[in-house]
């Protein structure tokens, strides 16, 4: 299971592929970021504070707890935002872009064919599983929690908080066809608002109760364990709510730049989310537990609550709306790294490249997002099943970082092993305490995990063991032109021949001779590679090789970033004869029908599995942008 590694991997990214202007300012970008990159880890203190105490598992509301929480907050920011992802893990960058697949890509093109590559692909495979859990479970908390401030604000309307997360979920998944271009210019701006809306009010309350401000000492975290290790370890689970899209960080570099993110996360969203939390800690020293009804809304006065749930609803849609967009092009990345079959794309921007919409990916989604609410009901409910996908690929994170430190940076150990253990004890912390929820909730991402697992492993086995039949059968392609050149007769035209082997003959190039009795003037082999960098340089593009007798082999190498065009590659090329004009050319491709068998390699039914992927697979037609009047789709059977 083996991410195709190319030559043309080194190229770097393509002009206009970053999705903003180079000559855009850090600050704009900084903006940027702040709307798009922390809607996650922005929306949690409508939750995270509330459920450390009045979740599954209830902590005493006293001075010690609420100061001990309080500081197990901010040192988990430091610890696992700041020093962890925005310090260390974004500088490993592959080509600009981040995020598991990417790092997995980078790991991979730098190891070679190790020994224990395979394990490493597993783990990073395993994340983006883990990530299909979270995208479920996001949009359904962040919206539920925000709408739920209708019942502090307006008690009247407890009973139409579900009906209305759940207009509100449907309304955002239907507008993701038209893409986000225009609705992502406002993500700045209301995510600035809600960000200074929610630090004013945390520091209105702690400047009535400054004693809170001492919580940022360490020494409240460790008096925590010290004091009641058995509840401390519990309340890690709901703590671990304060950091939940901190892997967003990393995988959002490539829209705006490690510089920018950086810069607004140290400089405008930690100050703000810590303000937030003091003041709600501040709030429950004075109010005690009255305030623990909702200690988020509650920090408001009561004329400005209604407009607190209109402005954190808005944070919870684009809070949303960032994790939906991060399923599309997790989704785009794992199917030009083989993990996924062909899935019908659409790009939603003529100027953005990273901005498309799946619809497969949309729908499944808002089903099971909407399932979830109406299953769960509440908020509260809810984050029982919210914690362990993003612990989970956190703590894969920390074995993925371990190995670019050892392997692609070679750190002194001295300074690597300390840090790989600090990281590994806290995330291997979360991680376990967020095991405890598995019986209230926490079985549902651990299942859509297995789940997207078993499905992304077996298309990637299938389609390697697919792969190597095809080899065994394939005819050396020098035989095949010496001796079906001269006996066939040569038509006019260009034939090109999509094949996913760059060496023997194709099926399609067999099936045709056989029942045609013809070959065109200029044959060309077509191999479509996807490089293990984010982008190609289009003069890296194509790598062409004359065989002969009017046959090529051609290579054309896209970066997992981007989209293939055939038609446009092929417009380019120069070396093989005249120049290539659709209209005198035809396109054949061969339609695999695959026969389950008891040879060695999977599993009966996930031989079927695959079977079934792949009859369901997007055409080769469309995701190539093959023009529809000049294909010629022929069958054949192979046994796995």
């Amino acid at each position: 299971m083996n991410i195709p590694v190319d030559a043309a991997a080194d190229a770097g990214p393509g002009a206009g592929a970053r999705g903003h202007e180079p000559e855009q300012g850090r600050w704009k970008l900084a903006v940027g970021a702040v709307g798009v990159v922390f809607g996650d880890i922005g929306t949690s203190p409508l939750y995270a504070f509330r459920e450390t105490f009045a979740g599954h598992h209830k902590l005493t509301l006293d001075p010690a707890h609420i100061l001990g929480v309080i500081s197990l907050m901010f040192w988990s920011m430091i610890l696992v935002v700041t020093i962890k992802y925005v310090a260390i893990i974004m500088r490993a960058d592959n080509k600009g872009e981040g995020g598991s697949l990417a790092l997995l890509a980078l790991i991979n093109a730098s190891m070679g064919t190790k020994k224990w590559t395979g394990g490493i692909v597993l783990l990073g495979v395993f994340a983006t599983a883990l990530f299909y859990g979270d995208s479920m479970i996001t949009p359904a908390v962040s919206v539920l929690s925000a709408v739920e401030g209708l019942s502090i604000a307006t008690p009247a309307f407890s009973g139409l908080v579900v009906p209305i997360a759940v207009m509100i979920l449907v309304f955002l998944f239907s507008i993701q066809s038209s893409g986000t271009a225009r609705v992502g210019a406002l993500f700045g701006p209301v995510m600035l608002t809600y960000f200074l809306v929610i630090a004013t009010l945390g520091a209105i309350s702690i400047f009535r109760h400054p004693a809170v401000l001492s919580a940022l000492n360490p020494y409240w975290a460790v008096h925590f364990f010290l004091a009641n290790s058995h509840a401390a370890f519990l309340a890690l689970g709901s703590v671990v709510l304060a950091v939940t899209g901190a892997e967003a960080l990393y995988a959002d570099m490539g829209h705006f730049g490690r510089g920018p993110i950086r810069v607004s996360w140290l400089a405008f969203v930690l100050p703000a989310l810590m303000l937030n939390y003091m003041g709600q800690g501040a709030l429950l020293f004075v109010e005690g537990q009255a305030a623990l009804v909702s200690p988020f809304y509650l920090l408001a006065p009561q004329w400005f609550q209604l407009p607190l749930v209109v402005i954190a609803t808005l944070a919870a849609i684009i809070a949303s709306q960032a994790v939906i967009s991060g399923a599309f092009s997790v989704t785009h990345q794992a199917i030009q790294l083989g993990f996924m079959p062909r899935l019908k794309i659409l790009h939603t921007s003529a100027s953005t490249v990273g901005q498309i919409y799946i619809p497969m990916i949309n729908w499944m989604l808002m089903t099971m997002v909407i399932l979830l609410v109406l299953f769960f009901q509440t908020s509260s409910n809810l984050t029982s099943a919210y914690g362990i996908a993003v612990t989970g690929a956190m703590f894969i994170d920390t074995c993925l970082l371990a190995v670019v430190l050892f392997t692609l940076w070679r750190w002194n150990p001295l300074y690597a092993v300390p840090l790989v253990a600090v990281f590994a004890l806290v995330d291997g912390a979360y991680f376990a305490a967020n095991l405890t929820k598995v019986p209230d909730g926490g079985w549902f991402p651990l299942l859509i995990g297995l789940i997207a697992f078993t499905l992304l492993t077996t298309w990637a086995k299938g389609r390697k063991l697919m792969i190597e039949r095809m080899r065994e059968a394939a005819m050396p392609i020098m035989i095949f032109i010496e001796s079906a050149a001269s006996s066939a007769t040569r038509v006019p035209g260009t034939a090109v021949f999509m094949t996913s082997t760059p060496d023997g003959v194709p099926h399609a190039l067999l099936h045709n001779l056989k029942h045609n009795k013809v070959l065109h003037e200029r044959v060309i082999l077509l191999t479509v590679k996807i490089a293990d960098s984010p982008y190609v340089e289009q003069q890296a593009r194509c790598r062409l090789e004359d065989l002969g007798r009017g046959f090529h082999r051609l290579v054309v190498v896209y970066g997992f970033m981007q989209e293939p065009d055939v038609p446009a590659a092929l417009k380019q090329l120069t070396g093989c004869g005249p120049a290539i004009r659709m209209m005198d050319t035809s396109f054949f491709l061969a339609r695999q029908t695959l026969l389950p068998s008891s040879r060695p390699g999977m599993a009966i039914w996930r031989e079927k599995l695959f079977a079934w992927m792949l009859r369901n697979a997007e055409s080769a037609m469309e995701f190539f942008r093959l023009p529809t009047n000049r294909v010629v789709e022929l069958g054949s059977q192979v046994e796995i």
